[in-house]
């Protein structure tokens, strides 16, 4: 699979996503689908998940698939024969000659050395680590299961291995969690040396537990002050430390920034196979059901999966540009604004640049967003679209 050809230009890049539900405990802020104690649904899942993969009828004859991303769920809870299955059943159904990034998602105490090493000899050349914090106090409320030396081990291991490219991910300005303690945290996982670092402020997500919390007053967020001034800092301290931002909350090394969401904030094409898998074909967007007991029955009944279709509008695709665009260190090139719509534009932009002073940086055709604009991203982004 690893073998490379040369990239057709013709072709537009591409990727995978495969979504594994499983977890052993369900954390609080999660809005990702994922189901726990439900281990014993594992090899009906990968069987069902090999049958939709081989009754898939995206065309892709115009794609070159470049990445292929295992998320979650928890990945690293599947054993590495499972995940061969995935990869030989993916490899029969489309061509995969040219994969220049493929990552697994894995939990600090729920990768075992020699499944990682598994899975690093099958092709998979990326790991990103659900690390999020190393303060005992703060993993309790995040309803982590892992400590601190865990995430060193698995870490350590997956070096050992032969992972040379090694992403962590981490959440602040969480309740009860001071400067000190985002701090040290930030600092210890920079002593690692990854290649990539994802740092999330912990936001509320409608239907967690953490909103049900929020909500019943039970839990008060940090204000939004002390949010502004910790992404500041937070991305200060990664630059210093040679962490260039390349989108709102990921900061990699020179040539490490992740394809696969690259692939997503540039409106590339990808199919998503599993339950509340997304796909997007450059045409439409749908997603498949978010149960996996539904998923698992509609697959054996060789019915689609897919619970919600949408095809785009020129409208849709334009303000996609404009959404997904202004959250990258590239931002946006009005040169990819379609003529009809260029004077409407104009005017958004007229206007946001009053209103968002400081904000927003226009050099020649590219508009991107200052740190400081980054903070109101979502909100620069509705103004301009049209």
């Amino acid at each position: 699979m690893k073998k490379k050809v040369t990239k057709d230009p013709n072709k537009i890049s591409s990727g995978i996503y495969i979504h594994i539900p499983f977890c052993i405990v369900k954390c609080m802020y999660c809005d990702f689908y994922s189901v726990n104690d439900r281990e014993n649904l594992i090899p009906q899942f990968i069987n069902s998940l090999k049958l939709e993969i081989e009754q898939c009828k995206v065309d892709t004859k115009d794609w070159n698939i470049e990445t292929i991303f295992i998320g979650g769920g928890t990945p690293s809870l599947i054993k590495s024969k499972y995940i061969e299955i995935i990869i030989n059943t993916l490899n029969k159904k489309h061509t995969l000659n040219n994969i220049k990034e493929f990552t697994i998602e894995s939990n600090p105490g729920e990768a075992p050395k020699n499944r990682l090493k598994n899975y690093h000899d099958l092709g998979i050349d990326r790991i990103s680590i659900g690390i999020q914090s190393l303060e005992p106090s703060i993993l309790k409320f995040l309803t982590r299961i892992h400590d601190s030396k865990q995430v060193f081990d698995t870490f350590y291991n997956a070096r050992e291995v032969g992972f040379n490219n090694i992403n962590c991910d981490l959440i602040y300005s969480i309740p009860n969690q001071t400067w000190d303690i985002w701090y040290q945290d930030l600092k210890k996982i920079i002593n690692l040396n990854p290649e990539h670092i994802s740092a999330y402020t912990l936001t509320s997500e409608k239907g967690t537990e953490l909103y049900k919390s929020i909500k019943n007053q039970n839990i008060i967020m940090p204000n939004d002050d002390q949010t502004s001034n910790w992404f500041l800092k937070t991305h200060k301290i990664l630059k210093s430390f040679n962490y260039k931002s390349y989108e709102i909350s990921n900061f990699s090394k020179i040539n490490y920034k992740c394809l696969h969401n690259l692939n997503y904030w540039k409106n590339k094409p990808y199919i998503g196979y599993g339950p509340s898998a997304h796909s997007y074909d450059g045409y439409k967007r749908w997603s498949n059901i978010r149960s996996i007991d539904s998923y698992i029955k509609k697959i054996k009944s060789f019915k689609s999966p897919i619970s919600f279709s949408e095809t785009l509008t020129i409208e849709n695709k334009i303000n996609e540009l404009i959404g997904f665009g202004l959250r990258t260190s590239s931002g946006i090139s009005i040169k990819n604004i379609p003529e009809p719509f260029i004077n409407k534009f104009y005017r958004n932009l007229e206007s946001a640049l009053i209103k968002w002073e400081d904000c927003i940086n226009l050099n020649k055709n590219f508009i991107k967003l200052k740190n400081q604009g980054l903070l109101y991203g979502d909100s620069i982004a509705i103004d301009l679209m049209i």
